[in-house]
């Protein structure tokens, strides 16, 4: 069967489209060059789109009374509601077809968060607003994991990020076909220790939730479930979770491993922990271990391979 494309929203200019008011871009090389050769990318330029030129006279966010505008800086020029709608028109639109969005960071329109707001003077400002445009797509797709290109800097939200996009994939290809909880438990038992090494106690609760279910509303099951997955998986990993659940891991070992096997991989857990090596090196004797001693169950785990190893994102944990 053909493996279905993984489909992300982005802002133009990080596709380095040249959009922008001065006629740049803001190329990505991770998104496009890295993530770009496993992803299909649905390009969006919100400013663009609501009418804008290129070029065009800067924008920034205006606070005016209760309200905020999107204007140029003498104060003319106001879209924000036509940024407004745009979002809503997209969010709905693509609700089904992408899973995740990069946005570009501190823009009126695209940023995320800590966008600058001015005051009507234009004298001062506060780094409380969220662009226009990605404040309706994250409100409308909650679960959708989005991230801005500046964060994807940090390899810790990048391996998250990444993390998040792939999950959620599997889930809509999960929802494609009627939920049962049956299948619900089966999708679960695969992310056990992915969701351990990030939120134990929603790991234990999430579990109980389906383990203990006796009614027929699946849907709503699902929407519980898939809300309290993507939540957990937003903070990225620590290492002493990691450690945990690398520990966890071994165990499934203790019977068919040497005694200088044990130790080096109870060495490598340490060092990891210590922050000596990365998360790749005790990972990747744990998946040697898995190679020569076969266990179902565990070569079922997604924790092992989440996405793409040749993106080498647990080189840099």
């Amino acid at each position: 069967m053909q493996e279905q494309v993984i489909k992300l929203g982005i802002s133009a200019c990080l596709a380095g489209e040249k959009v922008r008011f001065d006629t740049g871009h803001k190329r990505s090389n991770f998104c496009m060059d890295e993530l770009g050769k496993y992803v299909e990318y649905q390009r969006f330029c919100p400013e663009v789109a609501v009418g804008l030129p290129i070029p065009r006279p800067t924008i920034r966010q205006v606070r005016v009374g209760d309200t905020i505008k999107v204007c140029r800086p003498d104060g003319t020029g106001d879209v924000g509601p036509k940024l407004t709608e745009y979002g809503k028109k997209i969010a709905m639109e693509q609700a089904s077809t992408l899973s995740g969005f990069i946005f570009c960071a501190k823009s009126p329109s695209c940023g995320m968060e800590r966008i600058k707001i001015y005051n009507e003077a234009g004298t001062g400002n506060t780094s409380e607003g969220v662009g226009f445009f990605a404040e309706q797509i994250m409100a409308h797709n909650p679960l959708l994991p989005c991230e801005e290109n500046g964060r994807l800097n940090d390899m810790h939200l990048r391996e998250n990020f990444v993390m998040r996009i792939y999950t959620f994939k599997n889930w809509q290809l999960l929802t494609e076909q009627p939920i049962t909880v049956h299948r619900l438990t089966q999708f679960h038992a695969k992310y056990k220790y992915l969701l351990m090494a990030h939120n134990y106690q929603a790991y234990k609760d999430l579990g109980n939730l389906l383990g203990t279910y006796d009614g027929d509303d699946y849907e709503a099951l699902a929407d519980k479930y898939i809300l309290g997955l993507m939540t957990a998986l937003k903070k990225p990993a620590s290492r002493k979770n990691n450690s945990n659940t690398l520990m966890h891991l071994q165990g499934y070992f203790k019977k068919v491993l040497s005694k200088v096997e044990k130790k080096e991989l109870r060495d490598a857990i340490d060092e990891y922990r210590e922050g000596i090596v990365p998360l790749y090196v005790p990972l990747t004797l744990v998946k040697h271990h898995l190679k020569v001693h076969p266990n179902e169950y565990l070569e079922l785990q997604v924790y092992f391979n989440p996405y793409p190893n040749d993106l080498k994102l647990r080189f840099g944990i």
